[in-house]
């Protein structure tokens, strides 16, 4: 009786050590676009968001990410990085004037809607603790931002009020509460 039970504790260890794996052809049956996201498509719900991961959370930030989609901006926030975003809330974007998102989320406005996106994202990261008052920063549209320091509060090109900082993976979200506009060329 003890053999018997000693086989049968073996044949169970046994085939919980054979688990199932992926066969080559199923590794090799992955859509090419899954392979093309890098780390776009890692799928984790563990760990400290990224920049895009925030954004889609943020209820008040859908109006950027429904731009960030349009754009196909997406997949380039959520990668590697480090960025730097200043994040345009809902209540930012209602600032502009009427009309305003709706025509740049035409499919015929994709040009202007990604110039404006980039002119919101800088790569590095840019903590405040050491920006200086009147400092640029070259933003990835090719234009630069000027930050105001005053009290301890932060304001960029003289309109848009920093109201949060948010760390992410790849970078740091400024939450700002208005739009910033590049310069006309």
């Amino acid at each position: 009786m003890k053999i018997y039970k000693l086989i049968l504790l073996g044949a169970a260890l046994f085939s919980a050590c054979n688990a199932p794996t992926k066969t080559e052809t199923e590794a090799a049956a992955t859509p090419a676009a899954e392979a093309d996201l890098g780390q776009a498509g890692v799928q984790d719900n563990d760990s400290q968001k990224d920049i895009v991961k925030i954004a889609v959370g943020s209820p008040d930030h859908t109006t950027l990410v429904a731009a960030l989609k349009q754009a196909e901006y997406v997949n380039d926030l959520a990668n590697a990085g480090p960025f730097t975003v200043f994040a345009p809330t809902n209540a930012a974007f209602d600032k502009l004037p009427a009309g305003t998102v709706e025509g740049l989320m035409k499919p015929d406005k994709k040009d202007a809607l990604k110039g404006i996106l980039e002119y919101h994202v800088a790569v590095g990261v840019y903590k405040q603790e050491y920006l200086q008052d009147g400092q640029t920063i070259g933003m990835a549209s090719g234009d630069d931002i000027t930050i105001q320091l005053k009290d301890g509060k932060m304001m960029v090109n003289g309109n848009a009020n920093v109201i949060a900082t948010v760390p992410a993976t790849n970078g740091l979200i400024y939450i700002v509460d208005g739009v910033l506009l590049p310069p006309t060329k």
